[in-house]
């Protein structure tokens, strides 16, 4: 009798720990199932501007890329003029450049627009974190499969990148896909 006890004694931490083992990596999942949420208003005006991308989840039409900026631009005509540049292949290569459109999708309290370089594709352009004083900014897709950290100078503050790459983890990004973008 007292052999049974301590085998069952012995086998519910090992069932304990194997059912933990299955369960941790369903709860990850269901953190990056949950749908992405943007924060819940912008002031484009405030958004202009010039930005530095500081990481981002590598992309094939980003290859190469070193120094990259975006600026943004209110419109007359109620989009934003979204302008892109990087050096190729080094911090000091040939600038690559490219101009697009980006359209506020309504009612999303501008934090969700839909970005265009290639009529009729249009891609779409989620706000995810946004510093108060709009120094820096997050963006995505709601598959998680893009990410931008931008600034607002080229280099950002250690502290704020790590508080910002927690805010991620928790949003259910896998952060091992993130690469720091080289700037000068």
């Amino acid at each position: 009798m007292k052999y049974k006890s301590l085998k069952y004694s012995l086998s519910l931490p090992l069932a304990t720990t194997i059912f933990l083992m299955l369960l941790l990596p369903m709860i990850n999942e269901n953190i990056s199932a949950q749908p992405l949420q943007t924060v819940p208003i912008v002031d484009i005006q405030r958004y202009a501007g010039k930005w530095y991308e500081i990481a981002s989840f590598p992309q094939f039409f980003q290859k190469g890329c070193h120094c990259t900026t975006a600026e943004y631009t209110l419109s007359k005509k109620g989009f934003v003029i979204v302008e892109n540049r990087c050096n190729k292949d080094s911090a000091h290569g040939k600038e690559s450049y490219i101009k697009g459109k980006a359209f506020v999708q309504a009612n999303s309290g501008n934090a969700k627009l839909k970005v265009q370089f290639f009529w009729p594709f249009r891609a779409k352009y989620w706000i995810i974190d946004l510093a108060s004083d709009y120094s820096y900014a997050v963006v995505s897709h709601p598959s998680r499969k893009y990410l931008w950290i931008l600034s607002r100078t080229p280099q950002m503050n250690d502290t704020i990148y790590q508080q910002i790459l927690s805010r991620l983890q928790a949003k259910g990004f896998d952060l091992s896909k993130l690469q720091k973008t080289v700037q000068l």
